[in-house]
């Protein structure tokens, strides 16, 4: 199999989908890989590093003109007019975006999109959300530490004892945990909230405290289960009680990271401007949620602000922050995942009844196949 690994082209994002290991393992197996120069640089990963693990070096045009093409995001309209039809592309093709899909649709690219992966054992180790939102969550922690003007830990000495920093985490997925055990290694004071009461269990193990919100109905207990590994909306009795005992904790903290999404809508409101307003001067939130419109009320995308004296990240792509870490584990992502459409002997076979490989597929001849 001819497969190419185009250079991602937006803005900011410095990640790319095939590191040299995972290249000299796709050598190895019998294909030709091909690298568009620079692809991997910003990656830490120069072309001469490639060439080393047996890939050739080409141009846009070579790398997006290969029968298989393996990308971090989505390719942008003037790229997927470089695929031929009946090319196969894999990478983070954003299976709710319907106008993107539609045009892979329309130049007959057969799009796989690694978001779609079932949360089911055989599938964890092509969890790309997974992988890149360990990574975000890191990152985040880092950024408050760097953007507070104040210790992390407690600290006694000569001149007097500091306080540690109080961190309240809202959403606890893996970015959230994350975010939990950085920010305790950094040794801060840590209180967690997410509606699903199975992971205070989880929270609490990290050393955090879990911000508990009884359920009063079955509604409520059976919308906090979530489906499928992911959060459910929340009935409005119990968001009503929630936002005030988050407030509460908001108020008192000196860092708040929010990662709380539901795919395929926009972010929950966790943080009012009320809430900001009554936090801290100096206090810091990172809103991890920012690309789809933040957790925050105030979150700019793309943006850092200070509003009524809260530093507010809206970093878009954190794992872009941590490139080389966030390519290998996505390049080893992908490389599993490949096993699943590719034979020993190096053709391509797409097996509709194996359930990622279905749930991943969102085009193919012409059609959408997203349901």
């Amino acid at each position: 199999m001819l497969i190419g690994i185009p250079r991602e082209s937006l803005d900011g994002e410095t990640r790319v989908a095939v590191t040299p290991e995972t290249a000299k393992k796709l050598k190895a197996q019998g294909h030709t890989v091909r690298v568009e120069s620079g692809a991997g640089v910003a990656a830490s990963a120069p072309d001469e590093a490639y060439v080393a693990a047996g890939a050739e070096i080409t141009d846009r045009a070579g790398a997006f003109g290969c029968d298989l093409v393996l990308k971090v995001r989505a390719p942008q309209p003037d790229e997927v007019g470089l695929m031929k039809p009946g090319t196969v592309l894999v990478g983070m093709l954003n299976p709710f975006d319907a106008e993107g899909l539609q045009r892979l649709a329309a130049a007959g690219i057969t799009g796989f999109a690694l978001e779609a992966a079932p949360r089911i054992t055989r599938a964890q180790s092509m969890d790309v959300l997974s992988s890149q939102a360990n990574i975000a969550g890191y990152k985040a922690v880092i950024i408050a530490a760097d953007r507070y003007q104040r210790f992390f830990p407690m600290l006694m000495t000569a001149a007097g004892t500091v306080k540690a920093a109080r961190v309240v985490v809202l959403g606890v997925g893996v970015a959230g945990l994350q975010a939990i055990a950085t920010a305790k290694r950094l040794g801060a004071v840590i209180e967690a909230s997410d509606v699903r009461p199975s992971v205070k269990e989880q929270v609490e193990s990290l050393g955090a405290k879990f911000i508990d919100v009884p359920y009063e109905t079955d509604e409520e207990r059976e919308a906090a289960e979530g489906v499928g590994g992911y959060a459910r909306p929340m009935p409005q009795s119990w968001l009503d009680r929630q936002k005030v005992e988050v407030a509460k904790r908001v108020a008192q903290a000196d860092v708040v990271i929010t990662t709380a999404l539901i795919p395929g809508r926009p972010a929950p409101r966790l943080v009012s401007e009320e809430m900001v307003r009554s936090m801290k001067p100096g206090s810091v939130i990172v809103d991890l949620a920012a690309a789809q419109g933040g957790n925050c009320e105030l979150t700019e995308p793309g943006a850092t602000v200070v509003k009524h004296g809260v530093t507010i990240v809206g970093e878009t792509n954190l794992p872009a922050l941590v490139a080389a870490d966030a390519s290998s584990l996505y390049a080893r992502n992908v490389l599993d995942f490949l096993k699943l459409i590719l034979t020993k002997e190096g053709t391509l076979k797409i097996d509709l009844d194996d359930e990622i490989v279905a749930a991943c597929r969102v085009t193919q001849d012409g059609q959408v196949t997203r349901k």
